[in-house]
């Protein structure tokens, strides 16, 4: 039977349809207010239930509303519905960190999707509605990590707390400074964002000498690989990934 995962984020939610192989065969992805739509909830489920699934089903979640939500609507039809704080991580995970709850679920899948698909010291940078740096080492050790603003989110805040900066889409350039409103906005925002990722990058590595393979997932990946200065890569699918490794280990 197949195994619906999720990933409840603060602007996007992306679930996920996997064979018995643990192979991704259907995804959907929304933006997470419509889930207060009981219409769009009502039919998004209706077709994704139409697929036999297993009866437990798990969930990343850093919005309590939204997934008590879901959570709701699946166990009306008979699921159990776990959220990745309910289990018990550390079987699978040595998390080093002062306060647990405080940790995104999100960040914790990243950190088992990253290690125990590279098996490697690992570097996950998240281009989420916030900048996430999340550290894994091994033998499985999650050392903790950076929060740094989203890059939609402060383009999103400058244009709202100033009078005349518009909201503009980041792209690629060799163009250092510009000309005009749009171009100066996006060189400060790629090189800035450059820098702040290459220098915390730096700073981590130096600190816990160790070499990193450093993962970027996010909407933001594509844009930034080529202009960092330690070589990178990207997989969309890690969250999803750890998620899968996580229900394998702690569920199955």
């Amino acid at each position: 039977m197949k195994v619906l995962i999720g990933d409840i984020g603060n602007t996007l939610i992306k679930l996920s349809v996997v064979n018995n192989n643990y192979k991704i065969i259907k995804s959907y992805s929304f933006e997470t207010k419509k889930i207060h739509n009981q219409l769009f909830l009502k039919n998004l489920f209706k077709k994704i239930l139409k697929n036999k699934l297993r009866k437990n089903i798990l969930f990343s979640s850093v919005v309590p509303k939204a997934y008590k939500k879901i959570r709701t609507h699946l166990i009306k039809h008979n699921y159990k519905v776990h959220e990745i704080k309910d289990l018990k991580i550390s079987r699978i995970i040595k998390l080093k960190v002062d306060n647990y709850k405080q940790l995104g679920s999100d960040r914790i899948a990243n950190a088992i999707g990253a290690f125990y698909n590279y098996k490697t010291n690992c570097l996950v940078i998240d281009f989420g509605t916030a900048t996430t740096f999340d550290i894994v080492k091994k033998p499985g050790i999650y050392e903790g990590g950076v929060i740094a603003p989203g890059v939609k989110l402060s383009i999103y805040n400058l244009n709202l707390n100033t009078a005349s900066l518009p909201i503009f889409k980041l792209r690629k350039t060799s163009k250092i400074y510009g000309k005009n409103t749009k171009d100066a906005l996006n060189a400060g925002f790629l090189w800035g964002y450059q820098g702040l990722i290459d220098n915390i990058t730096q700073k981590i590595t130096k600190k816990l000498q160790n070499n990193f393979k450093i993962i970027l997932t996010g909407g933001y990946a594509n844009i930034f690989l080529r202009f960092l200065t330690k070589k990178a890569s990207i997989d969309n699918n890690i969250t999803v990934k750890g998620i899968i490794y996580i229900y394998k280990k702690l569920i199955k």
